[in-house]
């Protein structure tokens, strides 16, 4: 259940307009060239809704909550102390593996998720990034995904807005309508949907 009032905003319609102005569509699926074609909403996930809050790192550092070395934008997948990265690197890595580990296996899990709007594929994505795909395929947001309840799956993700337990502002901001300098994860879903 949102804690806030969820309303759509001039900065998500703007940060979907961007993506799409530059996607293409090939085999019904929006597209934006990199050097290979990834899903727009991919690239809408990254640049509007992880980057903005999981921040940038290029050193590893140990993760004293989550007990491991992340880096970048929250990277942990083979990442031990000493490394680093350019920002570059930071942003391929992310790319690849938000399509390959969090986009295609919610295209397993939720029939049809390509032909949804791009912001609640673009939420969905962004929020399986931070909690984990496997609650994403198993959450309400995804149910109502699938029976085509667009709003209503937009603010049932606003549902994981915990963290050991207890409700974390951080997290309320991230799920619902964002803060000054970033757009919310429900705030962009629901700018683009009818």
């Amino acid at each position: 259940m949102p804690i806030n009032k969820i309303k759509s905003s001039n900065r998500a319609r703007n940060a979907i307009a961007a993506v799409m102005a530059v996607a293409t569509l090939v085999g019904g699926r929006y597209m934006v060239a990199k050097p290979e074609p990834i899903p727009a909403a991919v690239r809408l996930a990254v640049d509007a809704a992880i980057i903005p809050w999981e921040g940038l790192v290029l050193k590893s550092h140990w993760d004293r909550y989550a007990k491991i070395y992340d880096i970048c934008y929250g990277e942990t997948k083979g990442i031990g102390p000493g490394m680093t990265r350019t920002k570059a690197e930071c942003y391929d890595m992310l790319i690849s593996r938000v399509t390959n580990d969090y986009y295609k296996p919610l295209t397993k899990c939720i029939t049809g998720f390509d032909s949804k709007p791009i912001s609640l594929q673009a939420t969905l994505i962004s929020g399986a990034y931070n909690f984990g795909v496997g609650a994403a395929c198993k959450s309400s947001a995804a149910r109502f995904t699938r029976a085509n309840k667009y709003r209503e799956a937009c603010e049932a993700q606003t549902a994981f807005n915990r963290a050991g337990g207890q409700v974390v502002k951080g997290l309320i901001n991230r799920r619902e309508m964002g803060d000054a300098q970033r757009i919310g994860e429900a705030e962009l879903c629901v700018s683009g949907i009818r």
